[in-house]
C-alpha cells in the first residue's frame, strides 16, 4: 500500500491537518512555524489546495479547511493507520535485535552487561546494571547483535546550550559577540554541534566550528541529549522556541545564550 506517493503529498497533508486543527482562522505564517517549512513553500502548497477546492479563503489571507477536505484528510489518515498496521505486523514476526559495540572478545551465548557512553551503546564482560545476551561472535571493537535485554541501562541526559543569534534585520552574524561564543565553547566540552539557519551557518563558518547535523535540529538535539550528550546548538532568534518546547516537553535542561553585540 503506497500511502504518499511524493513528499509534496506529505506537506499537503500536514497542512491540511493543521488547517482542521485549528478550527479557526489560520495564517501561512502560523503553518510555516508549527511545520518548521519555509511561508514560501506553504504558500505553494496552499496554492495548489485552493485549486483543489481542500481548502477556503476569506480573501484575507486567512484559511479554513472545506468538507472536501476533511473528507480527504480522513481518508489519508485511514490509508495511513492500515499501512502501519501492516507494518507493525510484520515487524512482530521478527526477533527483537539490538546492536552494541563489543568492548572485548564475545562469544555466542555470553550473557554481557551494557552500558552507554556518549551515546554509543557497549557490551562489555564487567557486571552492569543492564544484561543481554550475544547472538554472534565478536572481536573487541566490533559491531556485536544482542537479543533478550533486561535491567536498567544507566544514562544521564547530555546538558544542552542554545546559542541565539541575531536575525538579519538585527544585523546577523556582523551583530554577534564572536568573543563570547569561544568562551562558552571553551567553557565545555560538547559531543554534537547542531545549526539552523542561515546566520548560524555564517557563524560557526566564521569561528572555524565544525557543525555535526543542521537538517531536523530541535528533533537531532533532543535525541542526543537523551542518549546523554552534551550539545551546543546556534539558532536564529525565535528559532530557539522550536528547540526548547521540545526540551522542555522530553524535561531536559539547558540554558539559552544570546550573544548579541552589547
Amino acid at each position: 500500500m503506497l500511502v504518499f506517493k511524493t513528499k509534496g503529498e506529505i506537506t499537503q497533508f500536514r497542512i491540511l491537518a493543521e488547517i482542521a486543527e485549528r478550527k479557526s482562522h489560520i495564517h501561512q505564517k502560523d503553518i510555516a512555524e508549527k511545520l518548521e517549512i519555509t511561508v514560501q513553500a506553504v504558500s505553494e502548497n496552499i496554492k495548489s489546495l485552493l485549486d483543489e477546492g481542500l481548502v477556503e479563503t476569506s480573501g484575507h489571507g486567512d484559511y479554513r479547511i472545506t468538507m472536501k477536505g476533511i473528507d480527504k484528510v480522513k481518508n489519508d489518515v485511514m490509508n495511513l493507520k492500515n499501512y502501519t498496521d501492516e507494518v507493525l505486523e510484520i515487524m512482530n514476526t521478527y526477533k527483537s535485535v539490538w546492536p552494541a559495540i563489543a568492548q572485548e572478545n564475545l562469544k555466542k551465548g555470553d550473557e554481557v552487561g551494557l552500558q552507554m557512553d556518549e551515546g554509543i551503546l557497549y557490551a562489555t564482560t564487567r557486571k552492569t546494571s543492564a544484561y543481554a545476551e550475544v547472538l554472534n561472535t565478536v572481536r573487541k571493537g566490533e559491531d556485536v547483535a544482542l537479543t533478550r535485554l533486561r535491567g536498567i541501562i544507566e544514562l544521564e541526559p547530555g546538558n544542552v546550550v542554545i546559542i541565539k543569534l541575531p536575525t538579519m534585520e538585527q544585523g546577523g552574524s556582523r551583530a554577534c559577540d564572536l568573543d563570547h561564543i569561544r568562551r562558552i565553547c571553551k567553557e565545555k566540552d560538547y559531543n554534537k554541534v547542531g545549526i539552523m539557519g542561515t546566520v548560524s551557518r555564517a557563524v560557526v563558518k566564521k569561528l572555524g566550528i565544525k557543525s555535526d547535523f543542521e537538517f531536523a535540529t530541535p528533533q537531532v538535539t533532543v535525541e542526543a541529549a537523551k542518549m546523554g550528550l552534551n550539545v551546543l546548538v546556534f539558532t536564529v532568534g525565535k528559532m530557539a522556541g522550536t528547540i526548547t518546547r521540545r526540551l522542555d516537553n522530553e524535561e531536559i535542561k539547558y540554558v539559552v545564550e544570546d550573544v548579541r553585540k552589547q
